[in-house]
């Protein structure tokens, strides 16, 4: 996440930190694993309206294997057994922009530094006006 916070001028490693601080929820925070080996981790916590995806993250080594989208597929699965909507953002310039779209998520819209999307469950269908 550096690389993209860096290519819009945002890299600040202590507001970073506090940011992931004060949003960190241990209950709702899952290690991912290969082989016994922690890679990387995601956090989705419930909202009123769905599920929300607030972190995805693999170590940059362990990127491009395809890891980040059984990690993804996992969360489908769940959100879709709930029939729960699922949201995300991501930073403008960030490659994980395109992981988003590639996997579904449809864009809603753009904010000051960040890219919202949204991806309704297989179960449900979107309401009228979303």
């Amino acid at each position: 996440m550096r690389e993209s916070l860096e290519r819009i001028g945002r890299f600040d490693p202590l507001r970073a930190r506090e940011r992931f601080r004060e949003g960190f929820a241990p209950e709702f925070t899952r290690h991912v694993e290969v082989s016994g080996e922690r890679v990387g981790f995601v956090v989705v916590k419930p909202r009123v309206d769905g599920l929300s995806l607030d972190h995805l993250y693999i170590k940059p080594g362990a990127q491009g294997s395809g890891i980040g989208s059984i990690a993804l597929r996992q969360i489908f699965m769940e959100a879709d057994a709930a029939a729960l909507t699922l949201y995300v953002g991501a930073l403008k310039e960030s490659a994980s922009n395109r992981f988003y779209t590639r996997h579904g998520f449809q864009f809603v819209e753009s904010g000051e530094f960040d890219n919202y999307y949204v991806r309704h469950s297989a179960q449900g269908c979107p309401s009228v006006g979303s």
